[in-house]
């Protein structure tokens, strides 16, 4: 897996064009890096870390791109899929989402509410118990707040207190973590909120792939599931297999994936923590340590049979997360890591890299400096491995 970053650097090329000894040699140059600009440059800006192999026939898609042919897809397979929430209709969703969904679906499936979470997440709860398969957007997860107990009292609890009788298959996404200059109130992570409660589903993206595999599972899924996305990784830009973008393409929920082989030490994350974690390991990787990372794609129910065969490993686990240090997803893994057989095999101790234990700041120098980086990830490697 490689990072496709390109970057012409001005004063690089003046030098090596001065060195040139003849036009002939300069021309050739410049040809080659035309080229190399064209097959290359397009998404350069947006582009991640590449997740398939280099032989395989490949697409490039945005995390946003993936989302929405997900719905797409499900909306045309199962006539009882709608999708309601604020704006996501002719305006296309806040973060445009669901682009071309009404137009294409029309208003009996594409529904625009009120500004009223706790009010539009009851309709979606509602509507799942009576059969539908609603996909309910919030603007952001801090706005969920808002319909807490439609989520956690009703759709969550439902199953079990109707003894099996009524399902609830209702998919609760959106925005969730921090973005850019949107200061506390609209920074939250939510991961660890929902993953506290039994009866949901919950989980947490990172790639293309997973945005898509999983959002068809979870609209499939019979249960009440809390899709956590990421404001930051809409717009980025991945190589898919083209067969993991088959309509019939499922990614189990509950089922971590291995995004990086390593024998040093295991990373765990999720989310855009999963973006911090592969670019510090490109960082380790250039001084000769090697680092394992484990995207968890789903919070709850926790791979944690993955987690476990990575740390007999390497020995050693770290975490990365976007939420707050107390009682978060980190500190769970860690839990259950020591209450197993993994615990014999650590070699140090397990850290954890988070956000800070503060409201996020709206002071972008502060903020940056709130949540975790790469070079969190990087520092913490080296103390993990005593080289400091």
């Amino acid at each position: 897996m490689t990072f496709v970053h390109i970057e012409l650097k001005t004063e690089l090329l003046r030098v090596i064009f001065k060195k040139m000894a003849t036009p002939t040699l300069r021309e050739k140059l410049m040809k080659n890096l035309v080229a190399f600009s064209v097959r290359n440059l397009r998404n350069s800006n947006l582009r991640a870390f590449s997740v398939t192999s280099s032989s395989a026939a490949t697409k490039s898609i945005s995390v946003r791109d993936a989302l929405n042919m997900a719905m797409d897809e499900e909306l045309e397979r199962d006539e009882k899929v709608i999708l309601i929430g604020e704006e996501v209709a002719q305006y296309d969703g806040a973060y445009k989402v669901s682009k071309g969904l009404w137009k294409k679906y029309g208003d009996k499936r594409i529904i625009d509410t009120p500004i009223t979470e706790m009010g539009f997440a009851g309709i979606a709860t509602g509507a799942a118990m009576a059969g539908l398969r609603p996909i309910c957007e919030f603007m952001t997860f801090n706005f969920a707040m808002q319909a807490i107990d439609q989520i956690i009292n009703s759709a969550a609890k439902t199953f079990y207190m109707s003894a099996g009788t009524v399902k609830v298959p209702v998919v609760f996404r959106g925005p969730n973590g921090a973005a850019a200059g949107v200061a506390a109130q609209h920074s939250q992570c939510y991961a660890a909120w929902y993953g506290h409660v039994p009866g949901l589903k919950v989980i947490s993206p990172w790639s293309a792939e997973d945005a898509k595999g999983l959002l068809k599972s979870a609209i499939r899924d019979n249960d009440p599931v809390v899709f956590l996305e990421n404001e930051i990784m809409y717009g980025k830009i991945f190589d898919v297999d083209e067969e993991k973008l088959s309509p019939d393409y499922l990614i189990p929920i509950g089922k971590a994936k291995i995004e990086r082989e390593g024998s040093d030490v295991t990373i765990v994350a999720h989310s855009l923590g999963v973006q911090k974690a592969m670019e510090g390991a490109e960082e380790l990787a250039k001084e000769g340590i090697q680092c394992e990372i484990v995207n968890l794609r789903t919070i709850r129910p926790l791979d944690i049979d993955t987690v476990i065969k990575s740390v007999k490993k390497t020995h050693r686990l770290i975490t990365v997360e976007g939420g707050f240090p107390h009682f978060g997803v980190g500190a769970e893994i860690c839990a259950q890591v020591m209450e197993t057989e993994a615990f014999d095999y650590l070699d140090s101790p397990v850290y954890r890299v988070t956000g800070a234990d503060i409201p996020t700041p709206y002071a972008a120098n502060l903020e940056v400096n709130s949540l975790p980086q790469s070079h969190n990830v990087v520092r913490t490697v080296k103390k993990v491995l005593g080289v400091e």
